[in-house]
């Protein structure tokens, strides 16, 4: 398969906003892919070259990229780096100069090449890693149009800004293969167990939707994980919950899913990445803990003070992620607790489908407590008032709050959905905002007077998981640290774009636009109705959105949090509507 048909699709998809119109295009492109190529090509548009979960990444550097640049154009560094500064873009810069010269393609690209090119990259290591890289690069550039050589660039540096989501694939490949969007749901399905895009495609275009209908849970391929809903009262939650709920500590750590097996314990993260490496004492303390040969369990990862035994927040866990060494020395400063509450598998049988009070019985079975391992606090009841004392004691715990769960006989595990079966009843529902917020930077306004040189403010928006895009919801500015503010622009410079992002929704201009991907948390004084936003649009008033009144960075970043992990639309839309009920109550 020649790689100028994945380029001539990111062209189209690249010159639209439209999701109806991206999707039209990825459908092409995915009936023009064999079966045999399909995990490839659906990897590749989202610029990736292996899972998330696998943790191997191209490793390409900015200075490697403009070496090969220099190779391939024979333009000097000088040269390369102001073309650089002038368009924002490698991949743009090589483009226009491949456009300066004659190009005779002797032996055009295909997608195999590429790709493999690209394996070899994520593989290269060791002494002579760095010309190995430029090597492989180079190959490709050679022979690439100028655009293709744009595509390279980008890929290798992980910049790919085609604007395409995850779900936006799926929804291609139900109209591809199964002729419609009605048959997304058994995708998604199939790729929330999985978290293997490229798998779940070969899997359609190899065997068909009966295979995908029977895609199981497996050991070692992270299950995206269930989250929960929000409301601000114990009386509202319980009759959400039709009367009775299963409360439990919200405890304020680092979410965890551990895969144990006869080859060890592995850990992944919200975000699918592998912890092992990092936390080798949670992973050693569950592989004593768990009385069972194969299980995945979820629990939460909490910093303790060594010399009290006290709970710690959550930014001090954080100290112990990213980390290659001093392992064993942050072991012992920032020990950690895992607090259990979910099973999903157990020895051949798939949980995610059974209800949850059988997975909370089967989790107490299979647990044996240690000082390092725990099973969630846990509390049934009927009453708001017991739901509310309870709060207080979670509180008085060091926790964030409860997490009050459904205990009908549909409260299986939804992978990867957010739902009404969990509901977050957190402390920050006491403060004026009902509660803190994960929302994605998507922009930022230059800073003046002691800010100049940095940003003045950052341009926020909620995650539309109906749309798979992002709507703005507040500029904030305050919260931030001097360090932070220095720091802001170097920790955004990989994702700076020269334009809005397509699959940012926003009525506001801001001076420095970002591919959205990093998450804070902010809170506020209140929501209100805003003609300048686009979060919630129409859904109160016709032409207004949802804003955040003064809003403030918590200090927190929420590395632990894709962007599609962020709060939604629609929990802004219905934070608002309980504020309204809780004023004319009042």
């Amino acid at each position: 398969m020649n790689y100028t048909l994945i380029v001539d699709a990111y062209q189209k998809i690249e010159s639209t906003s439209k999701r109806l119109e991206m999707t039209k295009y990825l459908v092409e492109l995915i009936k023009n892919t064999p079966p045999d190529l399909i995990d490839k090509v659906a990897y590749l548009t989202v610029g990736e070259i292996y899972p998330p979960f696998v943790g191997i990444e191209l490793g390409v550097a900015d200075k490697l990229a403009v070496r090969a640049i220099m190779q391939v154009t024979g333009k000097t560094e000088r040269e390369v780096m102001e073309k650089y500064k002038k368009v924002g873009d490698l991949g743009e810069a090589v483009e226009d100069f491949l456009r300066e010269k004659p190009n005779i393609i002797k032996n055009p690209l295909t997608v195999e090449r590429v790709y493999g090119n690209f394996v070899k990259i994520c593989h290269a290591t060791g002494k002579g890693a760095v010309e190995t890289k430029i090597e492989l690069l180079l190959e490709l550039l050679k022979d690439a149009t100028p655009t293709e050589a744009k595509y390279i660039i980008r890929t290798v540096l992980g910049r790919l800004r085609v604007g395409v989501g995850d779900m936006t694939i799926l929804d291609a490949l139900a109209i591809a293969y199964g002729g419609g969007k009605e048959f997304r749901n058994d995708l998604e399905r199939a790729y929330n167990l999985s978290s293997d895009l490229g798998s779940v495609a070969k899997t359609l275009a190899e065997q068909g939707m009966e295979a995908i209908k029977r895609f199981k849970t497996t050991v070692g391929k992270p299950i995206r994980m269930m989250m929960a809903e929000r409301l601000t009262t114990a009386k509202d939650i319980l009759e959400k919950l039709n009367g009775i709920g299963s409360a439990e500590y919200k405890y304020d750590g680092l979410r965890v899913q551990a895969h144990i097996s006869q080859r060890g314990v592995t850990l992944f993260s919200r975000r699918l990445e592998n912890l092992t490496k990092q936390f080798p004492d949670i992973s050693q303390a569950l592989k004593e803990s768990i009385q069972a040969k194969e299980a995945i369990i979820e629990g939460e990862g909490v910093a303790v003070d060594p010399h009290t035994g006290d709970l710690l927040p959550f930014q001090v866990v954080t100290q112990r992620r990213g980390r290659k060494y001093e392992i064993q020395r942050m072991m012992k400063e920032v020990p950690v607790v895992t607090f259990l509450f979910d099973v999903l598998y157990v020895d051949g049988i798939d949980y995610t489908v059974v209800p949850y009070p059988e997975r909370r019985r089967t989790l107490e079975k299979i647990v044996k407590e240690t000082d390092s391992v725990k099973i969630a606090e846990q509390f049934i009841t009927k009453d708001p008032q017991q739901l509310e004392s309870y709060m207080d004691q979670a509180i008085s715990s060091g926790c964030e709050g409860l997490v009050v769960k459904s205990i009908d006989k549909d409260s299986v595990y939804r992978a990867g959905v957010r739902g009404w079966s969990w509901i977050k009843y957190k402390r920050e529902y006491k403060s004026e905002m009902a509660d803190t917020v994960d929302l994605v930077v998507v922009g930022a306004y230059s800073g003046k007077g002691r800010r100049t040189g940095t940003y003045g403010a950052l341009l926020m928006a909620a995650y539309d998981e109906d749309a798979d895009i992002f709507r703005t919801v507040c500029k904030v500015g305050t919260g931030f640290t001097d360090e932070d503010l220095a720091n802001l622009p170097k920790a955004m410079k990989t994702y700076v774009i020269d334009h809005p992002h397509p699959r940012v929704d926003s009525k506001m201009k801001a001076d420095i636009w970002f591919v959205p991907a990093v998450v804070l948390e902010i809170i506020g004084a209140e929501l209100t109705l805003s003609p300048m936003h686009t979060s919630g649009l129409n859904a109160i008033r016709s032409g207004a959105g949802l804003a955040i009144r003064f809003p403030r960075f918590t200090g927190k970043w929420r590395k632990d949090k894709a962007p599609e992990d962020a709060t939604t639309v629609k929990e802004i839309v219905e934070m608002y509507r309980s504020q309204l009920k809780q004023i004319v109550e009042k």
